[in-house]
């Protein structure tokens, strides 16, 4: 498969070297200083664009690689919810293709569907609060993170007494933490935690590639659900 990157930082990097391990091609890497090669031959040979920017600058580079007809997987959160809208008709009425996740950590994955099932089991114990903590490095420009909101979003669709509300979380950023997530219900009995620390950017990197082989074959907007059907 012919992958272009979007973002080549050090997440845009890792992407890179598992892509190569896994036997895929690298065409074009667009970072600040190339913008204008999106509308470079090698960028249009892609099968998949790879984006992990920012908040910022990630719908403009979605909506650039869908001008040049290229499928796009994107890991860039905190613009997402202003753009779903657009990005449902895109995808479903002008033949589009965006995979997009808050989190593509195969752990964070397994992690989503312990936390929806959880909440499920919590619905029938009204003593327990819940809440969620997160904590990024000091790089990470949205807060919360779009992974707690998603985890947040799953418990609110379970929990009756939330009345749809999200749970409260307390977002931290310290240092280079890749990124951790934890949510507490808490009684006047006891607490019931469940975490998921992520040690690198590897399983996000992993993930993307895996996203980006699934979206080849597929089409309109897909997401996380599509690709792991726990």
């Amino acid at each position: 498969m012919k992958i272009a990157i979007i973002g080549y930082g050090k997440m845009g990097r890792m992407i890179e070297r598992v892509a190569i391990e896994r036997g895929h091609e690298i065409v074009c890497t667009i970072d600040v200083d190339n913008r204008d090669d999106f509308s470079s031959e090698a960028f249009r040979s892609a099968d998949v664009a790879i984006e992990f920017t920012n908040p910022t600058s990630a719908y403009d580079n979605v909506m650039r690689a869908f001008g040049e007809g290229v499928k796009v997987v994107c890991g860039s959160t905190g613009w997402f919810a202003d753009h779903k809208d657009e990005m449902l008709t895109m995808c479903s009425e002008k033949g589009k293709t965006l995979f997009w996740a808050s989190n593509f950590s195969v752990g964070v994955a397994i992690f989503s569907a312990v936390n929806r099932y959880l909440a499920h089991i919590m619905n029938s114990f009204p003593q327990y609060d819940v809440k969620l903590e997160e904590t990024h490095h000091i790089h990470k420009l949205d807060k919360p993170s779009g992974t707690a909101i998603t985890l947040a979003e799953a418990i609110a669709g379970e929990i009756d007494r939330t009345d749809g509300k999200l749970p409260p979380i307390e977002s931290y950023r310290e240092g280079e933490v890749p990124g951790i997530h934890t949510i507490i219900y808490d009684s006047l009995a006891d607490s019931i935690r469940i975490t998921h620390d992520a040690h690198s950017r590897e399983g996000l990197a992993l993930g993307a590639v895996l996203a980006a082989e699934y979206t080849q074959a597929h089409e309109g907007l897909l997401t996380i659900n599509d690709l792991f059907k726990f």
